[in-house]
């Protein structure tokens, strides 16, 4: 079926492409150039020309798609149009797609840092059923953002007055404060506060602060919310700037959907409909340098995670990238784990995607091995079972035939996760800094190195262990992780999830008391430096050898301690090896 799918792709790519000429280099390269464009014209007609040209030259050569550094506009009205399930996203009917790279085979496109600019709501990036494709040297923007950035101008005894930008465009509307783009409009309802340093407000609360107050219009850019009480609990100061949004996540900046080898030097995301890159099904992904980088002066990134693999495989090497604004976490690594509704027979199950925006995708194939969970103590299964057939019921419900019956004591209520997809991980040199949530979630078995980073003011835990398998089923317990040479500076100032210290080991477990064998294992945490206020270090919950040494921390009281100033709280843990860290002036 892949192989048909895959065919079909070619030959839609090499309907209609003219025939351009292509310059053979001294490594005998394909170097496909794209032509000059008028500013503000639709890049994407012409660039798209190109990908249908290097789709037909096959893969006998590498080829590059070189792009004369400029800034380029691509517009949704002339973009294809793709039905696609993208995790982690709200559902669309369809996406218009700006650049598909879509059944190709060991091709470059080299922007020489221009900056890609896509208007109104579009997928902007699809790398699909293609295979050693690298991209290097590419901004990334959208016209208007889907949050509204006002600066604080005066705050009175009921009422906060901003003054915004005019991207994206604003307008009050029957006292609600409205944003809008192309081709939509939304009503923010949630606020986050950054200083004029860029560092986010440290309010302490859990979640992002309420804001759907009753608006007016003052003066060409102002406006005036009546936040009564509300404008001194949020502990507020004129100069502040306030990003106002919703929790609204349509498109991601870039879909790789089984995608093998896939390279990203020095891409940079300045904002995007949701996630900036998000990756499922796909194997061996490179990340090198850019990031998500705030442009010239807005404090917002991305609408979420920075990035985000889903049911990926292979290596993922994240390294020298800079993450920044994002009003989620810079990377989350992590399987799916639909939970089994109905036992037909003792090889046949119905599993169900059970959370809205995430369903749709693959989560096992004929050959593949299946891995099970307990749903109340969150325990794996030690036996797997080989899938004989996987039949789609609908967008949301699969029936799953084994060659094996179902492990003992598996059913209704339990999870199930494929075995085979889980990805190694390494995160290594990477600037993490002033943005919301977390730092980094892992959830995979396979190795997970992170070191050298700088986790800079990270509203929430630098560094997160998740897995449950009744919120958003995201699973792979992890089996050895290793978090070294680190520097945690001022992390959980605000009381997001799983935000019990600056390293959460937290795996959502229905009963812990219950559980034979812990959920996390084998985590080392060696040679850090924390520089921190009155914070927990490490919450544990679930975990079995844990090791914690040779760590050292500064004290500071840039912010308020918090209430509970433990450095370790664990629970249901074996096996901890934890000890203090060297205290420095």
């Amino acid at each position: 079926m892949m192989k048909k799918l895959l065919t079909t792709i070619l030959l839609l790519g090499m309907m209609g492409a003219p025939l351009f000429s292509m310059t053979e280099n001294e490594t005998r390269e394909w170097v496909l150039t794209l032509p000059s464009i008028t500013t503000e014209n639709d890049a994407g007609v012409e660039l798209r020309k190109l990908l249908r040209q290097a789709a037909s030259t096959g893969s006998e050569r590498p080829v590059i798609i070189d792009i004369p550094r400029g800034v380029y506009h691509f517009y949704p009205e002339t973009a294809p149009e793709q039905q696609i399930y993208i995790s982690n996203h709200d559902q669309q009917p369809a996406h218009r797609i700006g650049i598909p790279l879509q059944g190709l085979k060991n091709t470059t496109l080299r922007g020489n840092g221009s900056t890609f600019i896509f208007h109104g709501r579009m997928l902007p990036f699809l790398l699909q059923y293609c295979s050693d494709i690298t991209i290097s040297d590419i901004n990334i923007a959208v016209d208007s953002p889907l949050a509204g950035e006002g600066r604080i101008v005066e705050i009175a005894e009921d009422s906060v007055t901003l003054q915004f930008s005019p991207t994206p465009a604003w307008s009050v509307e029957d006292g609600k404060f409205c944003i809008s783009g192309r081709g939509w409009k939304l009503s923010p309802n949630h606020a986050l506060g950054f200083r004029p340093d860029g560092a986010m407000l440290a309010h302490g609360l859990w979640g992002d602060m309420l804001w759907n107050f009753p608006a007016e219009q003052v003066g060409e850019n102002g406006v005036r919310f009546r936040t009564g009480e509300k404008g001194k609990q949020y502990k507020l100061a004129v100069g502040d700037t306030l990003v106002l949004r919703n929790a609204w996540r349509p498109h991601p900046g870039m879909l790789l959907y089984r995608a093998y080898n896939t390279t990203l030097n020095n891409v940079v995301f300045h904002d995007s409909l949701g996630m900036a890159l998000i990756a499922q099904r796909s194997k061996d992904i490179h990340i090198n340098g850019g990031g998500c980088l705030r442009a010239p002066g807005r404090f917002h990134t991305t609408a979420a995670d920075a990035t985000h693999f889903s049911n990926c495989a292979g290596l993922i090497l994240v390294e020298n990238a800079t993450y920044e604004g994002m009003m989620d976490d810079a990377i989350n690594v992590h399987a799916t784990c639909p939970a089994i509704t109905k036992v037909i027979s003792p090889t046949c199950f119905i599993a169900r995607f059970m959370h809205g925006q995430a369903y749709g995708f693959e989560i096992a194939l004929p050959g593949e091995k299946l891995q099970f969970i307990h749903g109340k103590t969150l325990e794996n299964t030690e036996t797997t079972c080989e899938v004989e057939d996987v039949q789609i019921i609908d967008a949301k419900n699969l029936q799953i035939t084994l060659k094996t019956p179902l492990p003992e004591g598996i059913g209704v209520g339990d999870a199930v996760e494929n075995a085979d997809w889980h990805p190694q991980v390494i995160f290594r040199n990477n600037t993490v800094r002033h943005n919301r949530a977390r730092g980094a979630l892992f959830t995979t078995p396979r190795p997970v190195l992170v070191e050298g980073n700088h986790f800079d003011h990270s509203s929430g835990s630098a560094i997160l262990l998740a897995g449950d398998a009744q919120g958003w089923y995201e699973s792979g317990r992890c089996l050895d992780v290793t978090i070294r040479n680190n520097t945690f500076e001022h992390n959980l100032t605000s009381l997001y999830q799983f935000t019990h210290a600056i390293i959460s080991i937290c795996p959502e477990v229905r009963m812990p008391d219950k559980q034979k064998t812990r959920y996390h294992n084998n985590v080392r945490i060696e040679g850090n430096t924390f520089i921190t206020h009155r914070v927990p270090l490490l919450y544990a919950i679930s975990a079995s050898g844990v090791s914690f040494r040779d760590n050292h921390i500064t004290y500071t009281d840039r912010y308020p301690a918090a209430k509970n100033t433990q450095s370790f709280i664990l629970h249901y843990c074996d096996d901890m090896k934890v000890d203090t860290p060297t205290e420095k002036p």
